[in-house]
């Protein structure tokens, strides 16, 4: 496989996060016998660990403080003997390059209000039945993806799946950032509607490695509106990773910022623009708003290339949408031309080299990629183009 057919390939595959519904899933959707909440009640005897302080959300979520070292990660069986670290060994300077029109949403409005873990526990949201039902749903359609690709080749069905987002194609990328506006797209129960960044990597398909944060609005994995959201897998989706602490393997390291949490406030059309700093750096560490929020340890991608280095960074969006249904609208609802205040963006875009220091990207290395830029665009900006160095803006109405 030539290096243009992979890359096509490693974006195809970071579209798996949206492979949550489709036709026949949405006709089976169920309610489960009586064996299978009985398995599903042990699962979730499992996964929610003992609290030791417990929260309930306006929204009816149920938010736990845990131990830290008691925590769903070391269920995993490479991290057994896994030590917690709770920062990175080293953290790369993200240089500020740009003029910041947008603001930022900082630590203190990320933390849930009247929530308060005392030291030496995480906060992580509670595993509902419901979710259990749901994980199922995700896992039947999304993960088998890999082996279409592979039996395929090019002919990959993306039906239902659009992107519009800002690719660096070269090898040896040890981290990304990037400042991601915040918007909460309209979607049906079935829809879902993202902003992310992700890094990507590996030898073969079926080694492929990959780590997508972002924000999303999907009603199958969260109520409703806009939620912080991580995805990983180490072995092209078959049968490691999951949404955020959904299954063993992220290490949440961070007392006041848990994955999945409500975001807000959001941006206004033609008005102020709110935005969030995201980082993947060191290929595990996630900070958000800078604040260290956990990590993947080396250990989950031992056999893959994250390990050594990503062949892909991408900041965007992406949509999924059933057949039945016409798309869901991408970032603000509007056309990158639209500009500033309008139209959705990742700004303050930078890499991070094997040797451990920030760049900013070379114009030449970045491409932008839509699939349907009928409904969804992407545009490069850098240098000459106000208000920033290097950023993307993505979106558009859908309606395909």
């Amino acid at each position: 496989m030539d290096s243009s057919n992979k890359n096509l390939v490693l974006r195809i595959l970071l579209t798996i996060s949206l492979v949550l519904v489709s036709e026949a899933a949405h006709e089976s959707r169920g309610i489960p016998s009586e064996e299978e909440k009985k398995e599903m009640e042990r699962q979730l005897k499992a996964i929610n660990k003992p609290a030791i302080k417990s929260f309930k959300t306006e929204q009816v979520e149920i938010f736990d403080c845990i131990d830290i070292h008691k925590q769903l990660a070391f269920d995993h069986h490479l991290l057994r003997n896994h030590s917690v670290k709770l920062k990175p060994t080293s953290v790369p300077k993200w240089p500020i390059t740009y003029d910041n029109k947008g603001q930022k949403v900082g630590p203190m409005q990320l933390q849930l209000k009247g929530i308060s873990c005392p030291h030496g526990t995480v906060i992580v949201k509670r595993t509902t039945i419901q979710d259990l039902i749901n994980s199922q749903h995700l896992k039947s359609i999304g993960f088998n993806i890999p082996r279409h690709v592979l039996s395929q080749g090019s002919n990959i069905d993306l039906s239902g799946h659009h992107f519009a987002t800002a690719d660096y194609d070269y090898d040896n990328v040890a981290g990304v950032t990037g400042n991601i506006n915040l918007w909460d797209p309209q979607v049906s129960h079935d829809q879902v509607s993202l902003a992310t960044m992700a890094i990507a990597g590996g030898p073969k398909i079926e080694q492929l490695a990959s780590i997508s944060v972002g924000w999303m609005v999907n009603p199958l994995l969260y109520q409703d509106h806009i939620h912080l959201y991580t995805y990983w897998t180490a072995d092209g989706y078959n049968k490691t990773g999951c949404y955020d602490i959904r299954c063993p393997g992220f290490v949440q390291v961070s007392k006041r910022i848990p994955l999945g949490v409500l975001l807000q406030p959001i941006s206004v059309y033609n008005g102020t623009q709110k935005e969030m700093d995201l980082s993947l750096h060191q290929v595990v560490t996630s900070r958000v708003s800078g604040v260290n929020v956990g990590y993947w340890p080396q250990s989950l991608f031992i056999a893959s290339g994250l390990v050594k280095g990503a062949d892909l960074a991408s900041w965007g969006g992406q949509v999924y949408s059933p057949k039945t249904e016409k798309s869901p609208i991408m970032g603000s609802g509007h056309f990158p031309k639209e500009g500033f205040g309008k139209a959705a963006f990742v700004n303050n875009i930078h890499i991070m080299n094997g040797k451990g220091e920030a760049l900013i990207p070379q114009i030449y290395t970045i491409e932008t990629h839509e699939s349907s830029p009928n409904c969804y665009k992407a545009k490069f900006v850098h240098d000459e183009d106000e208000p920033w160095i290097r950023a993307v803006y993505f979106g558009g109405p859908g309606g395909c």
